[in-house]
């Protein structure tokens, strides 16, 4: 995988930001599409609807629900530590996926 200066500010400021919100892995907050971080990501909220010419490593089979960084027990939503725990869409995507081990 080829990574840019520019993913890697962004990753490193997601990163800084989990590690300071830390202890609210419970956070009620959704995140939305709009939030600056989601849009500098590609997040989608339904996976189906990434823009696969702008973000060419995603495949049909990658969402929230089978990320690593995704951590929930609900079928419909929960916190990702790249976003400050902030709830995501089981069935969202962004361009920081992780396969799940």
């Amino acid at each position: 995988m080829k990574s840019s200066r520019r993913q890697f500010i962004i990753y490193s400021a997601a990163g800084a930001a989990s590690l300071a919100i830390g202890g609210q892995a419970n956070a009620q907050v959704a995140l939305t599409e709009a939030d600056p971080q989601a849009a500098a990501l590609g997040y989608k909220a339904d996976g189906a609807t990434v823009d696969k010419a702008k973000f060419a490593k995603y495949q049909a089979d990658q969402n929230c629900a089978n990320c690593t960084l995704y951590a929930s027990k609900s079928a419909d939503a929960g916190a990702c530590t790249i976003f400050g725990g902030k709830m995501v869409s089981a069935k969202g995507w962004c361009n920081a996926w992780v396969k799940k081990a």
